[in-house]
C-alpha cells in the first residue's frame, strides 16, 4: 500500500492513503535514507510504501519514495545531525510578527535562505497587523520593503480580523502548504482561521518573556475542505542552517547571487576582497544591511547562538 506520512511521533507514522483511511506504521530496525543524515527518516510529507502487519492493522515501512524538496534544521541534541521538518512542500509560508514576540530578520534570513537551497517557494505573511499602530506600520512597511524588492511575496493578515485570509487560502488551493514561525505569532490561531475544522490547541503569549507557549509536539499534515494539505509545525525559536558550504551561501540570497558574477574574483566571499560587487552595492545603499550582516553571519559558525537551532518546549 502507498500513502503520504501526516504524522510522526518518533517511534510511529500516521500514514493515509488514497481512500482517506489512516494507518499507524513503525520502520523496521535502523531505517536510513540514502544521502542525509537525518535523527528522523521518515518526515512528514514522505511518499511512502507500507505492507500491514498479519491480523493487524498497523503496517512496516518498506520505501520511501523521492522527495521533490524538503526542510531540514539541525537536531536539538546532536549538532552534527539534522531533524527534517517536512518534505514534498509546494509552498511555504514564514509567519513573521513585529512584536508579542518580534521576528527577527536573522530569523527569517536563515528561514528563507534554508528554503532557497532546498528549492521551496516562500511567502512571508505578517500576522496581527490588527494591533498595529502608526508608528509599527511604518516599521512593518519597512520590513517589507527589505523583502518584497528581492522577489518575496509579503502579504499582511491577521487571524482575528480576518485580514487577507481569503488570499492565502486563494495560494493554497490543490498545494501542500508548510506553515513555520517562531512560538506565539499565530500559527494555529492563523490556521484554524483557514480551516476552522481544524481547531488545533492554542496558548496566549507568556507576558514575563513575550514568547508563545508552545502548543504544537510534532509536525503534522492536515486536508483541507477546499483543496490541498497544510502542514502546521512546532514553534521554532532559532534557525540553523546545515551543511552550507561557504562558496554556495551567495546562492541563496538571490539579491547577491544577482551580483556576484560584477566580482573580481569567482570565489569572492563578499567580505574583505578588491573589487567585490556587494561589498559597492552595501555602501551605494542598495544592499539592505540587515540582508548582508545575515549573509556573514552564516559563513560563520562560531558563535552558538546562532548555530543552535532548538524547538521551543
Amino acid at each position: 500500500m502507498k500513502g503520504v506520512v501526516i504524522k510522526s511521533t518518533g517511534s510511529w507514522y500516521s500514514v493515509r492513503v488514497e481512500d482517506g483511511k489512516v494507518y499507524p506504521c513503525r520502520i523496521p530496525g535502523k531505517f536510513r535514507i540514502k544521502g542525509i543524515k537525518s535523527t528522523n527518516p521518515i518526515a512528514v510529507g514522505d511518499i511512502v510504501t507500507f505492507e500491514l502487519e498479519p491480523k493487524k492493522d498497523t503496517g512496516v515501512v518498506k520505501e520511501i519514495h523521492e522527495r521533490s524538496n524538503f526542510i531540514v534544521r539541525k537536531s536539538v541534541n546532536l549538532s552534527k545531525q539534522t531533524h527534517i521538518i517536512a518534505s514534498n512542500i509546494d509552498v511555504a509560508f514564514l509567519v513573521v510578527t513585529l512584536h508579542n514576540p518580534e521576528t527577527s530578520t536573522t530569523f527569517i534570513d536563515r528561514f528563507l535562505a534554508t528554503a532557497e537551497a532546498y528549492s521551496i517557494k516562500t511567502i512571508l505573511l505578517f500576522n496581527k497587523v490588527d494591533t498595529h499602530d502608526e508608528d509599527m506600520e511604518e516599521y512593518r512597511e519597512a520590513f517589507k520593503y527589505i523583502y518584497t524588492r528581492i522577489g518575496y511575496k509579503c502579504i499582511d493578515v491577521s487571524a482575528t480580523e480576518k485580514t487577507n485570509i481569503e488570499a492565502v487560502k486563494k495560494i493554497m488551493i490543490g498545494q501542500v502548504s508548510l506553515f513555520a514561525g517562531h512560538s506565539g505569532v499565530g500559527k494555529s490561531t492563523l490556521v484554524n482561521t483557514i480551516e476552522p475544522s481544524l481547531d488545533l490547541k492554542t496558548k496566549a503569549i507568556s507576558v514575563q518573556h513575550q514568547q508563545g507557549q508552545h502548543t504544537t509536539t510534532f509536525a503534522e499534515m492536515h486536508p483541507l475542505s477546499f483543496g490541498g494539505y497544510i502542514i502546521d509545525t512546532p514553534g521554532i525559536r532559532g534557525f540553523g542552517v546545515v551543511d552550507f558550504d561557504k562558496h554556495q551561501v551567495t546562492d541563496y540570497f538571490p539579491e547577491l547571487f544577482a551580483l556576484k558574477s560584477s566580482c573580481k574574483f569567482n570565489n569572492c566571499l563578499h567580505l574583505n576582497e578588491p573589487k567585490c560587487a556587494v561589498k559597492k552595492a552595501l555602501a551605494d545603499g542598495v544592499l539592505s544591511a540587515t540582508r548582508y550582516e545575515s549573509y556573514v553571519q552564516l559563513l560563520s559558525d562560531d558563535d552558538e547562538h546562532y548555530r543552535q537551532d532548538v524547538f521551543k518546549s
